[in-house]
């Protein structure tokens, strides 16, 4: 799942080639992944892209007037809202083909074709049979649910050890399953938060209300560092090289088996119904491996 960094460098990406483009037209592929129906697609045809904003992981298009205009005959600006959610992408084309794209064929979801020649512009596709991909327009980004609910930005610079501490003040839960609330902070997932925990040394089954005053800066610095190091990483990759790249820069997740980066002990996984974290046992745990209850339940 694409998280903070990548979406971060794929909002950089978009404004960049976005910004002052004329909307030719959207083509609507899976019917599916569009969640609203006021105002239709149709209506964002003539506009003009105006920005592009990072809402957590949610990517926000912001398109103004008509056929050049400063601003649309209503008056109102329009949001195109995107979440790629496990599986999705978006895909750069520098030449779309100018046949419309076939329903039902392969993992294209939706296309935005600019106007010029040649045709530009980009796919929204998503692979498996899990289809999470999401689209909204909307004219306020708080008309999303999942914008209206997100947590504050890590990377924001008023989020400092006291913010961060004030959130975790008092919740029962385990920091790994925080660090993943959207509600509770904004834009990082399974993979990153991760890596925070590893940076900061700490176990992902610790309960946040036991943090002492030295881990919770512990926690910030670590995930400060992870984030910004990560965006910078992405900086410059195109929307074709961020997979990869996120995979590179990644030293426990998804390397469950492999030697740890820090210290040379195994990283080590647990598995839930639907994902698995990753962990260093000498660099977080103590040494001691943590719980996997689905692989004891196999084994009995």
């Amino acid at each position: 799942m694409p998280e903070l960094p990548e979406v971060e460098a794929l909002r950089e990406f978009l404004a960049e080639r976005l910004t002052g483009r004329t909307v030719q037209r959207v083509l609507p592929v899976a019917i599916s992944v569009l969640k609203t129906y006021d105002p239709p697609l149709d209506a964002l045809e003539g506009r003009a892209f105006t920005g592009v904003v990072r809402h957590g992981k949610f990517l926000d298009l912001a398109l103004g007037g008509t056929h050049g205009e400063d601003r649309p005959p209503d008056g109102e600006d329009l949001h195109l809202v995107v979440h790629l959610a496990r599986a999705g992408w978006l895909r750069w084309q520098d030449a779309l083909p100018a046949a419309p794209p076939r329903p039902g064929k392969g993992p294209l979801a939706l296309r935005v074709v600019l106007a010029g020649e040649p045709a530009e512009g980009f796919d929204l596709t998503e692979a498996g049979t899990h289809k999470r991909l999401a689209v909204y327009l909307v004219r306020d980004p708080d008309q999303v649910p999942g914008v209206a609910r997100l947590g504050p930005d890590p990377l924001s610079p008023a989020f400092d050890r006291a913010a961060l501490a004030a959130l975790l003040a008092g919740q029962r839960h385990r920091v790994k399953g925080l660090l993943r609330d959207q509600s509770v902070v904004s834009g990082i997932g399974n993979a990153y938060s991760d890596e925070i925990l590893h940076a900061a040394k700490m176990s992902p089954f610790r309960l946040a209300a036991d943090l002492s005053a030295e881990e919770v800066g512990s926690l910030h610095t670590a995930l400060r560092e992870v984030l910004t190091t990560a965006v910078e990483r992405a900086r410059g990759l195109s929307a074709a090289e961020l997979k990869a790249g996120k995979r590179l820069g990644l030293r426990v997740h998804g390397r469950a088996g492999e030697p740890c980066p820090v210290c040379g002990d195994t990283v080590r996984s647990v598995s839930f119904s639907d994902s698995a974290l990753e962990y260093c046992p000498t660099c977080q745990t103590g040494g001691k491996p943590l719980a996997d209850r689905r692989l004891s339940r196999l084994l009995k």
